[in-house]
């Protein structure tokens, strides 16, 4: 046998699986179209909010400590607004004694810190640039033909190579995929007025903005909406656009200064059919996608990760980590965690997308009494924090 586990991708999710497995005896393949661009001094449009959970997952691998902490945004509260004045919902890390509910990162950074703790992995071969092309599933093992002619056979394949997964197509997984017509905008401002650690987030007619905290008087936005209106945002001069984010956004953090070029991304909700099937796992994004209005897409993945390889280095009674059995239990670990928050990322975008009426009161109304409700705000923000 080649090796014991061939990884298929080598983002955040698959990067961070392949060093949960270090020191567990097992021969090790990452697969990757690419290596990661290069970090510059420049702040990356696009940033993520890694939970508390999901930070302790990192230290645990020696990853959390190696980043730059002058480049990290602390949430210390998050203020959420429905599309009535009067409709708030306040989270803060002080009333449910923590020290930050999330910490605002930059992709390309975590990314190459991640790559860097790879190439210490001596059980790991790292096979970069180089794409799969066919997959062959047997009893015992897994065959994977490289586009360089190279097979690769193995005991367990892991699907880490995001939405439009190659192995989950091959392996015949079936995925549902349901678009939302929208973009996700993203890009980075100076802030003429302070921001105190606070992440602020609309729910308006025209999609959901977020501002996430950056170190100093900058923040990070996201503004999920249609796709003619972030075609038309995109267009923008970069002054004006500033104008446009600083007044959808009320004005709380005062007149915005562009730092870096606004990107977009499509947004869509997927959901494979499983998760595990003999000698196949997935993990993160091939397996499931949800809208980013939480910010918890990527700590899904991370709990993938940590879940799957925690499930794989206590595997006592199975020699084999490809064992369907053994899967299964990653599988239903899993279950309870992506079911909920696809359920709310979905069900929140598509009651703030109807319009007006009775169904603008019902929701405006549900924020504030979730806001006076503090043991109910306690435990939507203890799961959030993973």
């Amino acid at each position: 046998m080649d090796f014991d586990i061939v990884i298929v991708g080598a983002g955040l999710v698959g990067a961070s699986f392949a060093m949960a497995l270090r020191g567990g005896g097992l021969k090790l393949a990452l697969v990757e179209a690419q290596a990661p661009a290069a970090v510059a001094d420049d702040w990356d449009s696009r940033v993520y909010a890694i939970s508390p959970g999901s930070a302790a997952f990192l230290q645990s691998m020696g990853v959390w400590k190696r980043l730059d902490r002058n480049r990290i945004g602390a949430v210390h509260e998050m203020h959420i607004h429905g599309d009535a004045a009067s409709a708030q919902l306040r989270f803060s890390a002080y009333e449910v004694g923590v020290a930050e509910l999330a910490a605002i990162v930059e992709s390309r950074r975590l990314q190459s810190v991640l790559w860097q703790g790879l190439e210490f992995q001596h059980e790991l071969e790292l096979i970069c640039p180089e794409r799969c092309t066919a997959l062959q599933l047997h009893e015992d093992a897994a065959e994977l033909t490289l586009a360089g002619g190279r097979t690769l056979r193995a005991r367990l394949v892991v699907a880490a190579d995001g939405m439009h997964s190659w192995v989950r197509e091959a392996a015949g997984i079936a995925a549902e995929v349901n678009a939302y017509g929208q973009m996700g905008l993203v890009a980075n401002f100076a802030c003429a007025q302070p921001h105190h650690n606070t992440a602020f987030q609309w729910f308006r007619s025209d999609g959901v903005l977020a501002y996430l905290p950056l170190p100093g008087q900058r923040m990070s936005m996201v503004w999920s909406t249609a796709d003619a209106h972030a075609a038309e945002l995109l267009a923008l001069p970069a002054e004006t656009l500033c104008a446009r984010v600083a007044e959808a956004g009320k004005d709380a953090l005062g007149e915005l200064d562009l730092l870096s070029p606004a990107l977009q991304f499509p947004l869509a909700r997927l959901r494979a059919g499983r998760l595990a099937a003999p000698r196949i796992a997935l993990i993160g994004d091939a397996g499931h996608v949800v809208h980013p209005l939480a910010g918890q897409g990527v700590n899904l993945g991370f709990g993938d990760a940590r879940v799957l390889a925690g499930v794989l280095m206590q595997r006592e009674q199975f020699r084999d980590p490809g064992e369907i059995r053994l899967l299964r239990r990653y599988e239903r670990a899993r279950a309870e965690d992506i079911l909920a928050l696809a359920w709310v990322t979905d069900g929140l975008q598509r009651l703030f997308a109807t319009p007006g009426g009775v169904v603008a009161k019902l929701r405006n109304a549900g924020l504030n009494l979730t806001n006076a409700l503090p043991v109910v705000k306690n435990l939507l923000i203890r799961r959030a924090l993973g």
